[in-house]
């Protein structure tokens, strides 16, 4: 009977030991060679160049467009209520509309003054595409309200070019100095 017993203890812990890790239920914040640190404040230049950037295009816009019908950006607080491993995603969908509105906008007279955020905001923006697709595509599909927030921004393109080139406009600065600030700080973001 002892003997049965060893066998059976003997049969499990090597039937564990070849099993391998036990996958977890959730993608880990970041990876090897995913440094979003980084990016918890920008310099004082790249800041200034967004504030000119941010001037010009408040000049641009007609006052009717400055209010939209819904609101399309998060606050940074709802930023915070998300999970650590859900910011880097839902920060990469905020750049992703953005960079859009704002590539759009080159065609005016514009160009020369978000020439340099841009080329800022694309940078940044690849960095936190490289996080995000290096998560585990195992972990769960984004529910709650990571989802009610991509799928917003998703909707977005539905609101006039006038209601977005304001709601990203009024928008650059939080998402660079906090939402940004934010998911550079992983698990310390409060």
């Amino acid at each position: 009977m002892a003997t049965a017993r060893v066998v059976v203890l003997v049969t499990v812990v090597l039937g564990l030991t070849g099993a391998g890790p036990v996958p977890t239920s959730r993608p880990t914040t970041t990876r090897r060679g995913c440094h979003m640190g980084k990016f918890q404040s920008l310099s004082p230049r790249e800041l200034e160049t967004f504030k000119k950037a941010k001037d010009a295009l408040e000049e641009s816009l007609s006052p009717k467009d400055w209010t939209c019908a819904s609101r399309l950006f998060p606050r940074t607080r709802d930023l915070i209520r998300l999970q650590a491993w859900e910011r880097p995603a839902a920060l990469e969908a905020e750049l992703d509309l953005t960079l859009k509105v704002l590539g759009n906008m080159t065609d005016t007279s514009l160009g020369v003054v978000l020439d340099q955020p841009l080329r800022v905001l694309r940078h940044i923006h690849s960095e936190l595409r490289a996080c995000v697709l290096a998560q585990p595509t195992a972990g769960p599909r984004p529910r709650g309200r990571l989802h009610h927030w991509l799928h917003r921004l998703q909707r977005a393109p539905e609101e006039s070019q006038g209601c977005l080139e304001a709601s990203v406009t009024f928008n650059l600065f939080r998402l660079l100095t906090r939402d940004l600030k934010c998911v550079a700080s992983g698990d310390l973001c409060v």
